[in-house]
């Protein structure tokens, strides 16, 4: 009999649901407005709605399938307690009792687990993507924010409440740029794609830049790719954010290996389709930062988890951990 997962990612805007095999391939995907009303009750039915419509879909073409169970990524998600909690980017306020409400709609379902995106990109690279065999490595996830997912000795660490591994809140510059938690000086302020955005912003007023291919563009309008592509043009600003970028991610990374001394850290989100202008400029900073014992053996590498359904594949590689305990 043939096995698959379902994997959920709540997002503020939208929440995408897909059925995906122990490959890691999504064999079919829905996507559903995650709602402004934060009615919970509302919210459940149709991601009960959406599920049951993919797994008809799928059974279709193979009706002996065994649905093993489903995996939610979800920001602020307490692995432990099976809940979502004080999301300040969702309207459920309060704590939200995910798996316990989706146990009462899919009984059958032996594993249903939820945890953080970040952490659920690191299962996913643990059992889809590059980190496969590997016992200790660290994901970053790049995008709106800074997030982290932590594996020691083969296992997610939590920490003693659900919630360790916020490394996109270490302080790297006290008392510099104000972070979206309300904290100074964060990681996140400086790597995420608005930090990036914010240094772009930052470089064309010190330089009086407005010759840049970036000065033409509100904050607003730009984006990570703009950066990318003013790079590729020869842009020298584009260039710089790039360089600055990388110099602060390197030095959250070192961080990162002087407290864990991973194997590698893989880097996933839209700011590592740079290529090299993001990863050489992190490379170089993090070695300089390093202690002596820890240079030259920790790997920077990209995700090899597909962007567009990465979400989707993390959260679903939650139930084939699940299922292995």
């Amino acid at each position: 009999m043939k096995t698959v997962a379902v994997g959920i990612d709540i997002g503020g805007t939208n929440t995408a649901i897909g059925i995906v095999n122990p490959e890691g391939l999504v064999l079919i995907k829905d996507t559903i407005p995650t709602p402004l009303h934060g009615k919970i009750d509302l919210f459940i039915d149709d991601i009960v709605h959406s599920v049951h419509t993919l797994i008809q879909s799928v059974n279709a073409l193979n009706p002996e399938m065994e649905v093993l169970g489903m995996g939610i990524g979800a920001p602020n998600a307490n692995y432990y307690h099976g809940t979502i909690e004080q999301a300040p980017n969702l309207s459920f306020k309060g704590t939200v009792p995910m798996v316990t409400l989706l146990q009462a709609k899919f009984p059958e379902m032996r594993a249903i687990a939820i945890t953080n995106d970040a952490n659920a990109a690191a299962i996913g690279e643990m059992i889809y993507g590059g980190a496969k065999g590997m016992k200790n490595f660290v994901v970053y996830t790049l995008g709106t924010g800074v997030g982290s997912g932590i594996v020691v000795n083969g296992d997610l660490v939590y920490g003693h409440d659900g919630f360790a591994g916020e490394c996109g809140h270490i302080t790297i510059i006290p008392e510099g740029r104000l972070c979206g938690c309300g904290g100074k000086g964060h990681l996140e302020a400086y790597c995420s794609a608005p930090g990036m955005k914010r240094t772009a912003v930052e470089l064309v007023a010190k330089y009086n830049a407005t010759d840049s291919a970036l000065a033409e563009k509100s904050f607003k309008e730009l984006d990570s790719k703009d950066i990318f592509e003013a790079a590729e043009q020869g842009d020298p600003i584009a260039k710089e954010v790039f360089e600055l970028t990388g110099k602060w991610l390197g030095q959250g990374l070192a961080d990162t290996a002087h407290h864990l001394s991973p194997e590698a850290i893989f880097l996933f989100g839209g700011p590592t389709a740079a290529g090299e202008y993001i990863f050489k400029p992190t490379i170089e900073s993090m070695e300089a930062f390093l202690l002596p014992n820890f240079k030259n053996k920790i790997k920077v590498l990209p995700s090899l988890l597909k962007a567009g359904d990465a979400a989707i594949v993390g959260a679903s590689a939650l139930v084939y951990k699940e299922i292995e305990k």
